[in-house]
């Protein structure tokens, strides 16, 4: 009889040989019931602790995210290996939601990815009871928090599913939570007694931290990407910037490319496919960019500006070095965007007589009157909107925001729908139809032939893939796609990418409007304070970036990096510059020396060579070969 364990699952879906960190504890608690709250870093592998234990039991397991991109990628991952798993988001038709959970149901399938808006439905409630959950992973977990940064209200209503399948475990996984954000997480998903808590260290022993405030930034950057040589992420926060700062570095030699939320779903698929295979180098971006990507290989993430919280930067520049080799995150700003950012917390939190003004614009760009709308979704560029009623961007997003939260609306500014398609016609029908009209039988059999279940189900497809199996165009897929829909022969449901506005409620009048003052008061003051801790990151001067990260995540400081800008300082003071310019000159005039030849023709003595030698390491400068001896790099 085979044992089934967690590592002879991960060897054959995944083909690892061994778990990472504390992957395998994870598991472990899962499987033994257990509520689990896990908190690892981008790429850390979150997705593995809820995929295996899942897979290992009976039923299906319930995935709640907010990343509708992800659950495309995921499902198709998990496709590929021979695994069957289902997904509901907002753009999906009644009859598809319906049938996907009639499949949850009934068929073969282990993973149900939903949004958490979604767990709200009746529909979804209805079958609820019917369907075995073997496990409810909630990804993206610091949502459930108001003390979080990206708070989301449907996150709180998670808990409610418990007194419809109480024995079912939960497990919660995030990148990064401080204490407060972790007590609201645990609280707010009603963890019973016994429950278990995993958290991976923050330092990053490869990865040095640095700040900078250059007279240039430009120049700053392209020093620093002219001595790092490898792949590299800069970090904007305009799109405006993406593109100049893109512009400067072609300028000056330096492969780059630009990528942000307001390029099309093939832009943006495009750009972020060149940089993965390294043919692009740098990509320039806002924080659209970097979610869900693995890529071991880089070597600097450089933040142009200051971000609003450290739970961005930390999540941003630890997408650097997971190759575990030498890395540098870096962030360069200005003494005016501080006064700047602090400036801005009047915009990102707008009074309520704001709010109602631009509820009421953006009701009327619509053309959706009071009393009508549940249910509706609109295609929305902000562009157009701010353009048309000359107000402020920001202002306007962060509005959107907060009625989000309010739960007056849903806001998806980086919207992404793939297209589907289910086959309606059966067996005998199809073959009837090919029959009477070749024209269609490359791209049927093309679909039947690159997307397994296409008859039972509604699956994701993608038309240029497609396009290029069948050798077509896809501007022919998409017309071909068209006209089977209009035959009735198959149901085709083309992608959107376009911001979307979703109304769960009808309109209300704006002198309606009922706003919360008070909690939208209690995140205005949280935002405050991580703005303000991450004003005291770029700042202070005194202590170890990867110990100021750690307390600020886990309230306690951790061990010195030494290899930091404020570490390295600090060596530098015990050892004289004179000294250091003396053993860099020795090894300039001879090469391949012992640490006893340094001090023997510099005069300084052994224990303040190797001082020396240990900050010239750190900045890369020198070189030790196998057999301990030194020289320039």
């Amino acid at each position: 009889m085979i044992t089934v364990t967690p590592l002879s699952v991960l060897k054959k879906y995944w083909h690892y040989e061994a778990f990472r960190n504390n992957q395998e504890e994870v598991i472990q608690a899962v499987l033994s019931g257990k509520d689990t709250f896990a908190i690892m870093p981008t790429g850390g592998g979150k997705s593995i602790c809820f995929q295996v234990p899942s897979m290992m039991r009976p039923g299906i397991c319930l995935v709640i995210t907010p990343l509708i991109a992800l659950m495309k990628d995921q499902v198709n991952n998990l496709k590929k290996r021979g695994i069957f798993s289902l997904a509901i988001h907002s753009g999906m038709k009644f009859s598809e939601v319906k049938k996907t959970l009639d499949n949850a149901v009934h068929g073969n399938f282990k993973f149900l990815y939903v949004s958490p808006e979604r767990l709200e439905t009746s529909l979804f409630l209805e079958y609820l009871p019917s369907i075995h959950i073997n496990l409810i992973a909630v990804d993206e977990a610091h949502c459930i928090s108001q003390w979080g940064y990206d708070f989301r209200p449907s996150y709180l209503r998670i808990a409610s599913l418990r007194e419809i399948i109480p024995e079912t475990p939960i497990l919660a996984l995030t990148a990064s939570a401080t204490p407060s954000v972790q007590k609201d997480i645990i609280e707010n998903l009603n963890f019973r007694p016994g429950h278990k808590i995993f958290q991976q260290p923050y330092d990053r022993p490869n990865l040095s931290y640095s700040v900078f405030i250059p007279p240039s930034k430009e120049n700053k950057l392209i020093s620093i990407l002219q001595k790092v040589q490898g792949s590299s992420i800069v970090y904007c926060r305009s799109r405006k910037s993406t593109r100049e700062v893109s512009k400067l570095l072609r300028l000056n030699n330096i492969n780059s490319d630009y990528y942000h939320a307001g390029l099309s779903t093939d832009e943006r698929n495009q750009k972020q496919d060149e940089w993965i295979q390294n043919k692009t180098r740098v990509i320039c971006c806002t924080n659209a960019f970097g979610m869900g990507i693995d890529k071991p290989d880089v070597r600097t993430v450089i933040h142009f500006e200051i971000p609003e919280a450290l739970e961005y930067y930390y999540q941003e520049a630890g997408r650097a070095g997971r190759d575990g080799l030498k890395s540098y995150a870096v962030l360069l700003y200005h003494i005016t965007e501080i006064s700047s950012l602090e400036e801005s917390i009047s915009l990102r939190f707008p009074e309520t007589k704001t709010i109602r003004h631009i509820y009421s614009l953006l009701c009327n760009h619509l053309q959706l009157p009071a009393g009508k709308g549940k249910g509706s979704s609109f295609d929305f560029e902000i562009a157009a909107f701010v353009e048309k009623y000359n107000i402020n961007a920001l202002l306007t997003v962060n509005t959107l925001k907060i009625l989000e939260q309010e739960e007056v609306l849903q806001f998806s500014e980086q919207f992404f729908s793939p297209a589907t398609v289910e086959f309606l016609a059966g067996k005998s029908n199809l073959e009837h139809f090919e029959s009477s009209y070749p024209s269609y039988n490359s791209i049927i059999k093309g679909l039947l032939r690159s997307y397994e279940g296409i008859m039972e189900q509604p699956v994701f497809i993608d038309e240029f893939i497609l396009a290029k199996f069948i050798s077509s165009s896809k501007e022919d897929v998409i017309k071909k796609l068209t006209e089977l829909h209009n035959f009735r022969i198959l149901d085709y449901n083309p992608r959107k990418d376009k911001p979307q506005i979703y109304f769960p409620e009808n309109r209300q009048r704006a002198e309606d409007l009922v706003i919360n003052e008070k909690n939208i008061h209690k995140r205005k003051k949280a935002f405050e304070d991580r703005l303000h801790k991450m004003i005291a990151y770029a700042t202070q001067k005194k202590i170890c970036r990867s110990c100021f990260i750690n307390e600020y995540f886990t309230g306690k400081p951790g061990k010195p990096c030494g290899i930091c800008d404020i570490c390295l300082a600090q060596k530098q003071k015990s050892i004289n510059k004179n000294e250091i310019d003396t053993v860099e000159q020795t090894l300039v005039d001879s090469q391949r020396l012992t640490v006893e030849e340094i001090s023997k023709q510099t005069g300084i003595p052994i224990k303040k060579v190797l001082s020396i030698l240990q900050f010239l390491r750190d900045e890369e400068e020198i070189v030790f070969d196998i057999d301990g001896r030194i020289s320039r790099r």
